[in-house]
């Protein structure tokens, strides 16, 4: 099946993203624990949060302030006299923006002490909708590449037209490849230690609704080396989820 649009009607309203995105996670999982060698596994990790309302936010910092802030210590006849201490006002408060959504398959090494050696992202609304969570899930991504884990990047997100591999490669900075120029993609990283030096290989591919997708290689923190193929994975989801059940019902919207 190609890609279809999963954001938009006929599709939206019909099926939800978010449970397409769960079971894509549990079918990339799935493909990949066939071919782990012993010792290793997938698992998928999907987190779904609550938008945050920034004026209730301003509301709940305006009624903080407007009580005392103290810290009581029980005391008794054989215990210290009691303390009541008044923390003094903070400098200030502000809205925070948390990472509230993560769609995600880990891949583990070992037994009791596990290690994280390479992750699937695939990126949700939530992730592009503001450059707060757009820095957030970037950093994201830095991090697993500064620990040497294998990272490949899905992104299917048609609401919203952030291309959060560009902003990875213009953090990371002296790229010369030429950034992809549409907001659908996938993307892979390996980082290569060489002496003393650290190299960042990438593959990018942009992706696009009625076209098939691609197999993309996932590359271990052990040098070990995964073909990553989205389209089985996704014809599975689609066909557990009667996705084209959707579809046949008004065919021509």
């Amino acid at each position: 099946m190609a890609l279809l649009d999963h954001f938009h009607p006929p599709l939206k309203g019909r099926r939800h993203w978010h449970s397409f995105h769960n079971g894509w996670a549990m079918s990339l999982a799935a493909s990949l624990n066939k071919h782990l060698p012993e010792g290793y596994f997938a698992e998928p990790n999907v987190v779904f949060g609550v938008e945050v309302d920034v004026a209730a936010l301003e509301d709940s910092v305006r009624q903080q302030r407007a009580e005392p802030l103290k810290i009581t210590t029980p005391g008794g006849a054989s215990a210290t006299p009691q303390l009541t201490w008044a923390s003094p006002q903070p400098s200030g408060t502000i809205p925070f923006f948390p990472a509230t959504e993560s769609v995600e398959v880990n891949i583990f090494h070992g037994v009791g002490d596990l290690a994280l050696i390479g992750a699937i992202e695939l990126v949700s609304p939530a992730n592009k909708d503001r450059q707060e969570h757009r820095d957030i899930f970037v950093a994201k991504c830095m991090s697993y590449l500064s620990q040497g884990i294998g990272l490949v990047v899905v992104d299917v997100v048609t609401e919203r037209t952030a291309n959060l591999h560009n902003e990875l490669l213009d953090r990371l900075g002296n790229c010369a490849e030429p950034q992809l120029e549409g907001h659908l993609y996938s993307a892979a990283y390996r980082v290569i230690k060489n002496d003393d030096n650290h190299w960042l290989s990438f593959w990018q591919e942009e992706l696009a609704i009625g076209n098939p997708l691609p197999t993309v290689p996932l590359w271990l923190r052990d040098d070990i080396c995964l073909p990553v193929d989205l389209q089985s994975s996704y014809d599975r989801v689609c066909r557990e989820l009667k996705i084209n059940d959707a579809l046949s019902v008004f065919p021509n919207q």
